[in-house]
Order: structure tokens, then sequence, then C-alpha cells
């Protein structure tokens, strides 16, 4: 962990470069100073075909992040991290906001790590020797 999932309308993904913006994820987690495990961090996105937002009677958009972490980091932690996050995804769809009507979120869902299972070898690479 951590994970971060991006939903998105459909309607964007010309304009939005969703990849881009899935690498700046991954930079801000690794840039936490070492508070996440490089192995454990996945950033991915899902396109959403079927939507409606608000009246239905607009060309709306929106991207709706997720932010799953184990528990256990304090609270500055968690919101320094967030606080980065949303930043740098205010400022990577700035145009589309400009654009149109467009609504971007974010939540963070922090779980207990006994209630999950892994099986990873991925993290071996990044131990040190």
């Amino acid at each position: 962990m951590p994970h971060f999932i991006a939903e998105y309308t459909d309607n964007i993904k010309d304009r939005a470069d969703i990849r881009g913006m899935l690498k700046k994820v991954t930079c801000v987690l690794l840039d936490q100073g070492g508070i996440y495990p490089i192995g454990g961090i996945r950033a991915r996105a899902i396109e959403l075909h079927d939507y409606v937002m608000a009246d239905d009677q607009e060309d709306y958009a929106f991207v709706h992040a997720t932010l799953k972490i184990g528990a256990g980091r304090s609270e500055a932690v968690k919101k320094k991290t967030c606080d980065e996050l949303f930043e740098m995804m205010k400022d990577h769809f700035a145009p589309l906001f400009a654009a149109g009507y467009f609504a971007l979120s974010m939540e963070l869902y922090e779980f207990d790590e006994g209630a999950t299972y892994k099986h990873n070898n991925v993290h071996a690479r990044f131990k040190k020797a």
C-alpha cells in the first residue's frame, strides 16, 4: 500500500492525460520520505462509461480519487500526503476546470492491515542489503 484509484468520466479521456496524472501520483507518494513502501505503491484509473451527474443537461465531467492506506500513520502525515496529492490533481486538471463543468474529489480510506491478504515479491527488489 498505498493504492490510489481514480474514477473518471469518459468525456475527458482525450483531454485529461490520465496516465500522466498517475505518474505524478507515484512521484508525490515517493516524495513522502519513505512513509510508503515503494513496492506497495499502486496508481490506477477506471474510465466510467455509465454515469449521470447533476441534472444531466450539460457535458459534466468528474474525477473522484480514493487513496487507500494501512492504519497507523499520524494525522499530520495523512494530511500532508492528501494535501499534496489533491493540489497536484487540481493543477493537473486546471485546464478542464477552466473549460467546462468539472468536479474533482478525493477521499482517504484507512484500513486495518490485519484484514488484508497479500502475495507480493516486488518489495524484495527495494529492500536494502
